[in-house]
């Protein structure tokens, strides 16, 4: 059964892909590798894995304002996530989900917690919506 989640449009564009969820925010500077695309950060609920083409769901970033540098990066390399689903989107990410032309959402009407790795997700940054496939 699909459904509906609105959020809050950050960035624009339209993406589909595969969830990846951390209960960890992220900080893109020294914790994501930007020519892999894996999360380096040691102890981080998605240590290891890779971000790449996946709708990327985390509560909000942290870290220093180079991270927006880093997304942009991960773009340019071809290791960027399809999209950003965040509770609450922050300066850094939001910059960099626009420079690397990343749709972006935050604010979502319902717990970011319900979502599941593998779920297949389709974000709206323009409608502000996420549509969730079963």
């Amino acid at each position: 059964m699909s459904f509906t989640i609105q959020c809050r449009g950050i960035s624009k564009g339209k993406a589909k892909g595969e969830i990846i969820v951390s209960k960890d925010p992220i900080s893109f500077l020294s914790g994501v590798d930007p020519e892999t695309g894996i999360v380096m950060e040691k102890g981080h609920a998605i240590e290891g894995r890779s971000i790449a083409g996946k709708v990327l769901v985390f509560p909000h970033g942290k870290g220093s304002t180079v991270g927006s540098y880093i997304v942009y990066a991960l773009k340019k390399n071809g290791k960027a996530p399809a999209a950003i689903v965040n509770n609450e989107a922050e300066t850094i990410i939001a910059t960099g989900a626009i420079i690397a032309d990343l749709p972006m959402v935050d604010k979502p009407s319902q717990d970011i917690n319900s979502l599941k790795d593998g779920m297949i997700a389709e974000v709206d940054g323009d409608e502000g919506v996420i549509l969730i496939e079963d």
